[in-house]
């Protein structure tokens, strides 16, 4: 009986060090341990790969230098203590072009991908080997991986129209996205708050719509106003370096600019975009206003506000100016060009509406919305662009050709897949990562309760749907609002750790989730987040 006993113990003490030993988030397809052993990672070892690979190339040695303290030389073979990255030249097209192998012995590591991003994926699975204290030789356990996502859209979004970030950390935001092996980064650049994107055909837009005379303290609707000017926008050059800078990360920018709603900061620097271009903004009387009040003005608090932007002539050619300017900066398939929360009301009041609607033999305002879109997706798709919208883009009579992220839990997502149109799903109560992580949380936050557990357990594939239909979803994203994200502290704080269940959601397939594994592996997941050097819900 001892014996049996102590035969247990032995074979439970190798699973857990075997286990300790995978700490990768998100988890892979499948890894095994063929062999016994150890590479060292040192400033001696040598990377073998040609010009293709330079992106996994530049962000492996950029990391060791930042929190290693060293670089990698490059070599054109090498028989032991290499690093090698090969995608090889396909004459078919692979099932999966995001597939790739990682294989460690105590010579070599050699990481092969199905494409670039592939590969570049199997050097992130490497950084989350490597100890998390800095040290000038990394022992890294023999281990054969071989993996391969989930969903082909894996995305984070960013306002930054409530408040505004740098360049630099734009970048920074991006490298997260890029560690947790997601590929897209949905820039929400404007909205009521602040416009902050250059359009050169419209200098107003920044010079005007993109500052504020003050901001609303605390909780809606606040104690007060702070009466600072603020805002900030991103320059063309700006936006192009951002844009190359996620690039070489794999990861592809979708911008977003907000019509018909939400433009109250476009409004601000062109009145004739709205239906009543002579009246003054209104805003909430409960909440305190600084400045001035007469006339168009951006918001200065949080919400749904009446000015929208008139279906006319001349708005629509704005727009496609705009849109022009944007599509020279982004070369991403989609645009997104938001469509929630839409109020109604000035259009109900415009004579020019009614008229339209009338004319266009439209039953009411929620089909006007709907001809409003389907006119601009129409003249995207002209240019070879496809439009992500809100769910609210169902109302009145979905675009031909457009994508649906749903928000407002799964109905749209659902709606719009039995449709067979291509969805997103981002429902608040799963990924909106401005909700509050605990509910004793002590700063102040849009409300909602989003923990760690819930992000993990979401499956962005509802069970409503048939087999035939559940193609449609092409995968989801994490929502980061900043009505009351005012630093880059804070954003971390609300992201991290929520970001890296979202990850595994996204990439590892559902047979292959366990919430006890996935904690376990969090406790050396935050360690990284200590060695990265940022903030993080539950730092200690």
């Amino acid at each position: 009986m001892k014996k049996k006993i102590a035969f247990i113990i032995c074979l439970l003490v190798v699973m857990y060090s075997n286990a300790q030993e995978i700490n990768i988030i998100p988890q892979p397809t499948t890894a095994s341990f063929p062999i016994k052993g150890e590479f060292v990672l040192s400033a001696s070892t040598v990377i073998v790969a040609n010009k293709s690979e330079q992106n996994s190339i530049n962000f492996l040695n950029d990391y060791l230098q930042k929190f290693y303290g060293f670089k990698l030389k490059t070599a054109v073979k090498a028989t032991n203590n290499f690093i090698s990255f090969t995608t090889p030249v396909f004459i078919r097209k692979p099932d999966n072009e995001e597939a790739y192998t990682l294989n460690i012995n105590s010579l070599s590591i050699k990481i092969q991908g199905n494409s670039n991003a592939a590969t570049f994926y199997g050097m992130q699975s490497l950084l989350q080997l490597l100890p998390v204290t800095a040290n000038s030789k990394l022992p890294i356990t023999c281990i054969f991986i071989e993996d391969a996502p989930r969903f082909a859209y894996r995305g984070m979004h960013l306002d930054v129209s409530r408040h505004f970030f740098s360049v630099d950390y734009i970048k920074k935001y991006i490298d997260f996205i890029a560690l947790h092996k997601m590929n897209t980064f949905h820039w929400h650049l404007t909205d009521d708050q602040g416009w902050r994107i250059e359009i050169k055909k419209y200098p107003k837009l920044t010079t005007v719509g993109g500052f504020r005379n003050g901001t609303i303290i605390g909780r809606y609707p606040g104690t007060g106003n702070d009466g600072i000017y603020y805002g900030g926008y991103y320059t063309q050059e700006q936006i192009k370096e951002v844009v190359k800078y996620a690039t070489e990360r794999f990861i592809t920018v979708v911008p977003e600019i907000e019509m018909p709603g939400h433009s109250s900061a476009a409004i601000a620097a062109y009145p004739q975009l709205s239906c009543f271009p002579d009246e003054a903004t209104k805003h909430p009387a409960k909440c305190a206003w600084s400045g001035d009040s007469t006339g168009k003005k951006i918001q200065q608090t949080w919400g749904v506000f009446e000015d929208v932007y008139a279906p006319t002539e001349y708005t629509f050619n704005f727009l496609q100016d705009v849109l022009n300017e944007v599509m020279q900066l982004f070369p991403s398939k989609y645009i997104h060009i938001g469509g929630d929360e839409c109020p109604k009301e000035s259009w109900k009041r415009s004579a020019f509406c009614q008229q339209l609607i009338k004319e266009k033999g439209l039953k009411d305002e929620h089909e006007l919305q709907s001809y409003f879109i389907q006119r601009i997706e129409k003249y995207l798709n002209t240019k070879g662009r496809q439009i992500i919208g809100w769910d609210e883009i169902l109302e009145g009579g979905l675009a031909p050709n457009a994508t649906v992220m749903s928000w407002r839990g799964e109905k749209g997502g659902i709606d719009a897949a039995q449709q067979k149109h291509t969805v997103i799903m981002t429902p608040g109560g799963w990924c909106y990562f401005d909700h509050a992580q605990t509910q004793k949380e002590d700063s102040v936050t849009i409300g909602g309760f989003t923990s760690l557990e819930k992000v993990y357990s979401y499956d962005p594939v509802p069970k409503e749907l048939s087999e035939e239909n559940k193609k449609y979803v092409l995968g989801a994203q994490g929502n980061v609002w900043t009505e009351y994200i005012g630093n880059t502290s804070k954003l971390e704080y609300m992201i991290f750790p929520r970001i890296s269940a979202l990850s595994e959601v996204l990439w590892t397939p559902v047979d292959k989730k366990n919430e006890a594994d996935f904690k376990r592996r969090m406790e050396a997941q935050m360690q990284r987040y200590k060695l990265w050097n940022i903030n993080y819900f539950g730092k200690k």
